[in-house]
C-alpha cells in the first residue's frame, strides 16, 4: 500500500470531493494528497447522472433565487462550464442545449415580467419570448393548449446538460502531483489527534494534517462524532423523476414556489439518452442518506434529528401548511397506478398533449438531498451547509450542489492553506485564467 500518511486527506468520491482533489493538486504546492471513496467507482450517489437535475444553474431560470444568489451562482457556474469546454471538451461531459422558464397564466406572467426586468442586466443573453417563438423551440409546449391561456418565456440559448459523474471522473483524471486515489475504502472511525486526524479503514490506517470531509449527508455524522454541527439535524428530501419518448428538445423550468427549498417540476432530454425526456423531481421525505440503499437508515438515526429538539424541529416545519400540502401532494406521486395521473397534471402544465399511458415512474432514478435542520431555531437552512473545524472543513450539501464545485472547492483552497499558516501556498493566478469572469453572459 502507499505511504498513508498525507498532508490533506479528502473523504468522498463525489463531485465536490473530486472538484477540490483537481484544485489542490492543480494550483497548490500541497506534496502529499489523497481521496478516499468508500465505493469501487466514483460519483455512486448524488452525483451519478441518474440521482441529479443533469442541469447546469446559472440562477436565470430558477426563479427562487435572488439576484445576489444568482450572480454568486453565474460565476461559479462559468466556472464549470469553462472546464467543460477546454479542459473536458473531448471527453463527453455535456450536452449545450436551449433552457427556459415558463409562465402559464396571468399571475405568473407578472411574476416573470417583473423578474426579467431585474434580472436582464445580469444574463444579457435571456430573451422574453411568446407563444410564436416558444412553439419554434418547443413545439410541443403550444401543441392542444387553450388559445386562451397566455405563456410566457424567458430563454438562452447558453443551457448546458452535463454528466456530473462523468465530470468527476474526468478531475480525478486531470489531477497532478502525488495525489493518490483509494477506491473501496469506508471509513470506520475518524479522530482528531496531536498532529491532525486518524481515519480508520477497512483498508488500513491513515494519517493527515488536514482532513476535508465531501461526503454529503454522512459528513455531518462525521462532523457530530467529533463535537462540531451538534445543533443540525436532517431532513433527508428524496427526487424521483417520470419519464417519457422525446417530447421536449432542451430544458424547461415553471416556477418556483418561493417557500419550498425542493425543485420546481421540469423537464428535458436526459444527458446519456436524448431520446427519453424526464420530469420531475417529485420530493418526499425518506429516512436515508443515499436513495435505494436501506442500510443508510441507521445512519439517519445517528444525525441530530431524533434528539428532541430535532424532532420538534422537524414537526414544525412539515406542520407549515405550504410544506405539508406539497409534502402530501408529491406522496401521491409516487403511488402505484393512480400516482402517474396525480403527476400528468404537472406534466400538462409543460406539455398539455401528454398523455399518462405515455409517462413512466422510474423507481432507479433520483437522489436525495439533504435539508439542513436548524434545531435552535426549529427551521430549515437554505442553501450552503459548511462547518469549519480545526484543521477541519465539512462539506454537507453546498447549494446548488454541482454547478458550484470549483468555487467551493477554492474556497475550500483557500482554507487548506490558511489551516497550514501559509507553509504552503495556492497559486491565485493561474486558477484564475482558468475561469471566464463574465465571458458567458
Amino acid at each position: 500500500m502507499k505511504s498513508t500518511n498525507y498532508d490533506v486527506i479528502i473523504i468522498g468520491g463525489g463531485i465536490t470531493g473530486t472538484s477540490l482533489a483537481y484544485v489542490l493538486s492543480n494550483f497548490t504546492n500541497i506534496k502529499k494528497i489523497a481521496l478516499l471513496e468508500k465505493y469501487s467507482q466514483l460519483s455512486q450517489v448524488n452525483s451519478q447522472r441518474n440521482n441529479n437535475s443533469q442541469t447546469l444553474h446559472f440562477g436565470d431560470i430558477e426563479t427562487n433565487y435572488s439576484l445576489e444568489k444568482a450572480a454568486k451562482v453565474k460565476e461559479a457556474a462559468e466556472m464549470v462550464a469553462k472546464y467543460i469546454t477546454t479542459i473536458g471538451k473531448n471527453e463527453k461531459l455535456y450536452h449545450k442545449t436551449h433552457k427556459m422558464v415558463l409562465a402559464v397564466g396571468a399571475e405568473e406572467i407578472a411574476q416573470l415580467e417583473q423578474r426579467y426586468e431585474e434580472f436582464k442586466q445580469l444574463f444579457p443573453k435571456f430573451k422574453k419570448i411568446g407563444r410564436k417563438e416558444i412553439a419554434i423551440l418547443e413545439p410541443n409546449i403550444v401543441k392542444d393548449r387553450d388559445d386562451r391561456e397566455n405563456i410566457l418565456a424567458l430563454c438562452t440559448e447558453d443551457g448546458y446538460a452535463v454528466d456530473y459523474g462523468k465530470l468527476s471522473e474526468s478531475f480525478v483524471s486531470h489531477a497532478t502531483g502525488s495525489f493518490n486515489l483509494f477506491l473501496n475504502t469506508k471509513i470506520n472511525k475518524l479522530n482528531k489527534t496531536k498532529n491532525g486526524y486518524e481515519i480508520a479503514t477497512n483498508n488500513g490506517l491513515f494519517e493527515a494534517s488536514v482532513v476535508v470531509v465531501c461526503a454529503g449527508s454522512h459528513s455531518l455524522i462525521f462532523a457530530q462524532s467529533l463535537g462540531y454541527g451538534k445543533d443540525f439535524g436532517l431532513l433527508p428530501v428524496a427526487g424521483s423523476f417520470y419519464t417519457s419518448s422525446k417530447a421536449l428538445n432542451g430544458k424547461v423550468y415553471t416556477l418556483q414556489i418561493k417557500k419550498l427549498p425542493f425543485a420546481a417540476i421540469h423537464g428535458d432530454p436526459d444527458v446519456a439518452q436524448p431520446e427519453q425526456t424526464r420530469f420531475g423531481p417529485t420530493a418526499k421525505v425518506l429516512p436515508l442518506l443515499e436513495r435505494h440503499r436501506y442500510n443508510t437508515i441507521s445512519d439517519f438515526l445517528k444525525t441530530s434529528a431524533f434528539t428532541l429538539g430535532g424532532v420538534l424541529s422537524l414537526l414544525k416545519i412539515v406542520s407549515d401548511p405550504i410544506i405539508f400540502r406539497y409534502l402530501i401532494r408529491n406522496l401521491m406521486y409516487d403511488l402505484p397506478f393512480i400516482g402517474k395521473l396525480f403527476f400528468l397534471q404537472e406534466v400538462k402544465k409543460i406539455i398539455p398533449s401528454m398523455k399518462a399511458s405515455q409517462i413512466h415512474l422510474e423507481k432507479k432514478i433520483g437522489g436525495i438531498r439533504p435539508q439542513i435542520v436548524d434545531t435552535t431555531k426549529r427551521q430549515m437552512n437554505m442553501g450552503e451547509a459548511k462547518i469549519v473545524g480545526d484543521n477541519i472543513i465539512f462539506n454537507i450539501t453546498p447549494s446548488p450542489g454541482a454547478s458550484v464545485c470549483l468555487k467551493n472547492a477554492e474556497n475550500d483552497t483557500r482554507k487548506v492553506i490558511a489551516f497550514f499558516n501559509e507553509n504552503y501556498s495556492f497559486d491565485k493566478y493561474s486558477f484564475n485564467e482558468k475561469k471566464f469572469d463574465k465571458m458567458f453572459r
